[in-house]
């Protein structure tokens, strides 16, 4: 899809991520999180996000109730995927849609 990909790994902190996405002046982030935690890491890297200055799309996926995908909208998370959607180019395409966005 044309896009550069920089993996920073499993268990990485909401500080960790935040500050990768700024060394890497990614243009989007994605976060897996099959923990079940989403709300309070989703939570904890938004605010850091707004605190560095850095309007970057985040989208998150994972096991993710209805209720919680429209917390993690209202926190300000772009997309959220859960395993309902799984056409990979219909979503490579809305990344990249995003990503070509710029936030």
């Amino acid at each position: 899809a044309g896009m550069s990909v920089s993996y920073g790994g499993i268990r990485q902190t909401p500080e960790e991520i935040v500050s990768e996405a700024r060394e890497q002046q990614a243009d989007i982030i994605g976060l897996s999180i099959l923990s079940g935690s989403h709300l309070p890491l989703v939570r904890d890297v938004t605010a850091r996000l707004r605190v560095a200055g850095m309007n970057v799309p985040v989208v998150v996926g994972g096991i993710i109730p209805p209720d919680d995908e429209n917390a993690l909208r209202n926190m300000g998370v772009a997309r959220v995927y859960t395993p309902k959607d799984f056409a990979l180019d219909g979503i490579i395409a809305d990344v990249a849609g995003l990503a070509a966005k710029g936030g």
